[in-house]
């Protein structure tokens, strides 16, 4: 069993047990997280497909950790006018792991 959500902007693929890192979100470690906007619910042979988003379906969750991402250099240069801007960036994230799929 799989399922396509969308969350800060972005589409994941995600399976029962799966670990990954999404846009940060408002909660704390431990707690647990539903994700309403399911675009996709595959279990087996069976596919539903929303249109944009499958009725009644939802994703649970629980936040492992939040963190920041490891440091990005953005490096901007003009030659021959002496202009150079360097600044660092690092992304803030939140880990979860998905605990259940349900459609009703």
């Amino acid at each position: 069993m799989f399922a396509v959500i969308k969350t800060g902007g972005k589409q994941y693929l995600i399976f029962p047990g799966s670990k990954l890192k999404i846009e940060k979100l408002e909660a704390r470690e431990g707690e647990a997280v539903i994700f309403n906007s399911v675009l996709l619910i595959a279990d087996g042979g069976e596919v539903t497909l929303g249109a944009p988003l499958v009725e009644g379906a939802k994703v649970n969750a629980r936040v492992v950790a939040q963190g920041r991402h490891r440091k990005l250099i953005v490096f901007k240069y003009h030659p021959k006018t002496r202009y150079r801007k360097m600044r660092g960036h690092r992304q803030p994230f939140t880990e979860v792991e998905i605990t259940e799929i349900t459609q009703k």
